[in-house]
């Protein structure tokens, strides 16, 4: 079965639901998706609206501030000599 969006696939269970008069685990079975997501889609025609993730912490929060004084003493130094991303990793490492 090709993939469809949630608005089609609620519409779909609605009309099987409406003109086969299929079972709520009937239509589960065959849209492949859980009874409560039937449930949903036989109360309402429209889906709800997705939940927002919690911002994830990134990997580079705790030095940031090593990687700030690095760049900010940069900045008075010749272009040539300033640290590439692999450089400032590297002294992260070490």
């Amino acid at each position: 079965m090709q993939s469809m969006s949630r608005v089609e696939l609620y519409a779909a269970i609605r009309r099987d639901s409406r003109v086969d008069g299929l079972s709520s685990r009937d239509l589960a079975g065959k849209y492949r998706v859980g009874r409560r997501t039937v449930a949903l889609a036989l109360s309402s025609a429209w889906p709800g609206p997705r939940k927002k993730l919690p911002p994830r912490k990134s990997r580079l929060d705790r030095h940031k501030e090593a990687i700030d004084r690095i760049l900010r003493a940069d900045l008075d130094a010749p272009r040539k000599q300033r640290h590439t991303t692999k450089r400032i990793f590297d002294r992260l490492v070490a």
